[in-house]
């Protein structure tokens, strides 16, 4: 008798079958993608060996786009459509942001767009870009699609910036299983290899953002006790002073080309000053000189007091000393600054854990969370109550807020609290819902407005309205109010004012679709054109080195097949280029094995055999 293989909706047929799911850590700076395999979570690498990529996207005029090694070597010479610390502009609006090294524009919504010559983009397009070539290495590595991924955010992000990291990684076509908080992915990478319990700092500075969350870690279970921090500071900022430094030394910045240099030779000095005591500094035309490392703890110092400041409030919060902290957990690249590490030493007298590779702890501990997710481990093995960064509220009479959701509560969270209307009649209820701190909602950020319609008309103080506010394990909100004598309701997914809409994101994702063909088409053109590139350089300098052994005619052969593939490498005819690069190879074979025996035999001259045995 043929027997049915039963099982659940949705999931897999065999309780065996292991679904792949992986942890990015988008970062300012640079991104990873990590997963777990035979129970060990690894960073994976591209092709090339190399594990970080990047955070950077370029637009061509051709339409085309390229994303990481390749759009960073072209910073300098295309700056206004190489696009870095997109990280920085996520669900902001254009009055936040300041001073920009990119053309913005802003549409009647708000929603920050960056002019480039493929037309403008917005933060959450760039990111995507970013998140589509991580999931393509990552299905690349695993011989599989991904069931879905855990992204990492700093755990002060807002509700706009996390939805629109949600976007994001939708237009990308990614399934995101969880956004999790940047400080708690790295207890979770510390924690699951040592499972110790007590209380644990995480300080986590990277490029643009910097975080610090105390936790406490107990029989599996990772509470979030307090975090604080700063979404508009990082290494960056460590560049911009020490860039600020050079000008007051008579560095020349008059142009998006220089400062871009500038900013590539302060990243550069500053990395180097992690092993070297003294660098010197040499930006041909624009500036000339050294830096020390004492030097740059003095240019540095004043950014480092900036992350001490929350530090110091995040104990408060939770009622805490610095001596009652276990260990203090580095994250983040510009934590290998030795500065940074004496600073944060200083502060909690105690040294700080950096056993871990601070630019790959989040992304392995979003890989464990995401292997977690996907079913492939025991949830009972670990549990974490993240909190939310910042109070949600609605906003009352006199421009007022009332917090509904006070800062640092642990998340999944649902509260609720009444109000009432304060006019005779009143059948409409308009809600304001902001976030922040202060007690004036001019000073918090505004969230979403809707209206709650349908209230019996009473006495003003007589209605009685009931607000709810749900915070998913993501950290995204929404927002219902009931009046609670008809039953009368009304509801809100908050996304903010200048985020994108529904519509935006369905155009990106149709575009997506629609142009498939043609950006496969355009990324094997790309190949070819790369494969020319690399065929001219090893045979050019194959000529150079050794014409002497070229025989009668074969010189002209191969000038003539370069000239065809130089002709073909300008066009954008792929098979063309792939024809003349197989020609050239012909035409240049004999001469290559011509080089290599003459290598060989100055290998062996005057040596034995026996030597090679």
């Amino acid at each position: 008798m043929a027997l049915w293989q039963i099982s659940e909706p949705g999931q897999s047929p065999s309780p065996h079958a292991r679904r792949l799911a992986a942890g990015i850590d988008l970062g300012t700076t640079n991104s990873l993608i990590a997963t777990v395999r035979d129970g060990s979570a690894e960073v994976l690498p591209d092709t090339a060996g190399r594990r970080l990529l990047p955070s950077v996207v370029r637009y061509r005029d051709d339409g085309s786009t390229v994303v990481g090694h390749e759009a960073l070597a072209s910073e300098v010479e295309d700056p206004l459509n190489t696009i870095a610390s997109v990280k920085r502009l996520m669900g902001r609006g254009r009055a936040e942001i300041g001073e920009s090294p990119y053309r913005l524009a802003a549409n009647a919504e708000g929603t920050v767009r960056i002019e480039t010559v493929a037309g403008d983009k917005t933060p959450v397009e760039v990111s995507a870009e970013i998140l589509r070539n991580l999931g393509a290495r990552a299905q690349a590595a695993l011989g599989g699609e991904l069931a879905g991924v855990v992204i990492t955010v700093p755990a002060y992000f807002d509700e706009p910036q996390r939805q629109a990291t949600k976007d994001a990684a939708r237009i990308a076509g990614l399934t995101v299983l969880r956004l999790l908080n940047e400080p708690t992915a790295a207890a979770v990478a510390y924690g699951l290899d040592r499972n110790p319990e007590g209380l644990y700092c995480v300080y986590d500075l990277g490029g643009g953002t910097f975080d610090v969350s105390l936790l406490r870690l107990s029989q599996g279970v990772f509470e979030v006790l307090a975090t604080g921090g700063d979404a508009l500071l990082g290494g960056d900022d460590m560049d911009t002073a020490l860039v600020a430094h050079w000008e007051r030394q008579g560095a020349r910045v008059d142009s998006p080309t220089t400062a871009r240099r500038l900013l590539r030779a302060a990243r550069q000095t500053r990395e180097r000053l992690t092993e070297e005591s003294t660098v010197a500094v040499e930006v041909p035309g624009v500036f000339s000189g050294s830096l020390t490392r004492a030097e740059l703890a003095r240019i540095i110092d004043p950014l480092i007091d900036r992350t001490l400041v929350p530090c110091a409030r995040v104990l408060k919060d939770a009622g805490v000393r610095a001596e009652e902290i276990r260990d203090v957990v580095l994250v983040g690249g510009a934590t290998r600054t030795p500065r940074v590490r004496e600073r944060v030493e200083q502060f909690f007298g105690k040294t700080p854990l950096h056993d871990i590779d601070p630019d790959a702890v989040v992304a392995i501990g979003a890989a464990r969370q995401a292997d977690l997710l996907a079913g492939n481990a025991d949830a009972a093995d670990m549990l974490l109550l993240d909190v939310i960064p910042l109070s949600l509220g609605i906003e009352i009479m006199g421009g007022l807020v009332e917090k509904i959701i006070p800062r640092n509560a642990t998340i999944p969270s649902v509260r609720a609290q009444e109000f009432t209307t304060y006019k005779d009649g009143q059948t409409a209820l308009a809600i304001h819902v902001v976030q922040g701190e202060r007690e004036l909602v001019t000073d918090c950020r505004s969230l979403a407005r809707f209206t709650l319609r349908g209230i019996p008309p009473m006495a003003a103080g007589a209605a009685r309205i009931r607000v709810t506010f749900q915070v998913d394990a993501d950290g995204l909100l929404s927002v219902t109010a009931r009046e609670l004598t008809r039953g009368v309701e009304s509801e809100i997914a908050v996304k903010p004012s200048f985020g994108l809409s529904d519509a935006d994101i369905e155009r990106m994702l149709k575009d997506s679709i629609d142009h498939a063909a043609s950006d496969l088409a355009a990324r094997a053109l790309r190949e070819q054109q790369v494969e020319a590139d690399r065929m001219l350089e090893a045979v050019r300098s194959a000529l150079a080195q050794d014409a002497a052994l070229l025989v009668a005619g074969e010189g002209e052969r191969i000038a003539q097949r370069i000239q065809e593939l130089e002709t073909a490498r300008q066009g954008r005819d792929g098979d063309a280029i792939r024809a003349a690069v197989v020609a050239l190879d012909q035409a240049s074979r004999a001469f290559a094995a011509r080089r290599m025996d003459a290598g060989l035999r100055r290998a062996m001259t005057g040596r034995s055999v026996t030597e090679f045995r």
